[in-house]
């Protein structure tokens, strides 16, 4: 029997988790467009970024889930993402290892700093402690916030460790 792809995903996981890579890869595979949190948080300007409003953030995002097909990515699982969790179709929780999280951040600084990788901000060292502050944050707080506040969804909560899982799951 044939699996239903879902064509609305929400992907949650810490800093270096994969979230972002996995969201790309959806996207392309599936043909279903996706958004970045980060970039529904801030307006990205050449001259810095700036923070949008509560209003302007819950209207974009609103914008987002209210559309036929999309993939959100994000660490974010404050009030503001609730409505993406409630109409999401799949919840991939990317549980990584926390040591593999670490590798993952420490590596795409360096390759944010020669240039080989992209980054929507600035690769600065303040940017790149924080990441680790971040990474542990999720790990002691975000991840049990995550299953207290929108456990209720386990019915469409897939938990992912690891890459393999994911090809698994969509094939």
């Amino acid at each position: 029997m044939k699996k239903n792809i879902p064509n609305k995903i929400h992907i949650i996981g810490s800093v270096g988790s994969g979230k972002t890579t996995l969201a790309r890869e959806l996207s392309s595979k599936l043909n279903i467009p996706f958004y970045e949190l980060d970039n529904v948080m801030w307006k990205r300007n050449a001259s810095g970024d700036i923070r949008r409003t509560e209003e302007e953030r819950e209207e974009y995002f609103n914008s987002i889930i209210h559309t036929p097909t999309w993939i959100v990515e994000g660490i974010h699982n404050e009030e503001w993402v609730s409505d993406g969790f409630r109409n999401a179709e799949l919840i991939l929780f990317l549980d990584t290892n926390y040591s593999v999280r670490t590798y993952r951040i420490i590596k795409r600084f360096f390759l944010q700093k020669i240039g080989v990788e992209r980054s929507h901000y600035t690769p600065i060292f303040k940017i790149f402690f924080k990441m680790f502050k971040w990474n542990r944050y999720f790990e002691e707080v975000g991840k049990p916030n995550f299953y207290n506040k929108f456990g209720k969804y386990d019915n469409k909560i897939v938990v992912v460790t690891n890459k393999n899982e994911i090809k698994d799951y969509f094939n």
